[in-house]
């Protein structure tokens, strides 16, 4: 079991895999610092000064000045701001990577590999099969349509 453990963690995959995780991690700070600190003060701003993250509704029917005070004085709450600014680093990431994706998937088409060439011994047998057709065709007893019996060169050979 320990060595099947071993071949399946030494994949290829695995690795990518984990590695994509991590940078995702990271990635997903980015964006989080990009929409709280970057994108929605001027949203905020816009909007008469209001911070989404601030956006919410008192289940517990009390009034407070911000979601932190409900949320010291225990009150039950929707958090509909916190929503809004997951959606928004939703769309900010998934945008990202369609780009990446995109790029990635650009470059692949770009880099396909050209269509391999025959080896040279096939090369050479229709170059041969060539000519015993050529040469069939030619001779007054050939079939119709090109498609002659060719016989080996060697059935010409006598012992």
């Amino acid at each position: 079991m320990f060595e099947e453990f071993k071949k399946f963690i030494s994949r290829g995959n695995v690795v990518e895999l984990a590695v994509g995780i991590i940078i995702g991690a990271a990635f997903t700070g980015i964006v989080n610092s990009l929409v709280k600190d970057i994108l929605m003060p001027p949203i905020g701003w816009i909007m008469g000064g209001i911070d989404f993250s601030n956006y919410f509704v008192s289940l517990s029917g009390g009034h407070y000045d911000s979601l932190q005070a409900a949320e010291k004085a225990g009150a039950a709450t929707v958090n509909y701001g916190r929503f809004i600014n997951a959606c928004i680093n939703f769309l900010i990431v998934s945008g990202a990577l369609f780009m990446i994706v995109r790029q990635v998937n650009r470059l692949h088409v770009l880099h396909k590999e050209a269509p391999k060439t025959p080896p040279r011994q096939e090369l050479l047998l229709e170059e041969i099969r060539d000519a015993l057709r050529a040469q069939a065709n030619a001779q007054p007893g050939g079939q119709a349509g090109g498609q002659a019996a060719a016989r080996p060169p060697s059935a010409d050979r006598t012992p």
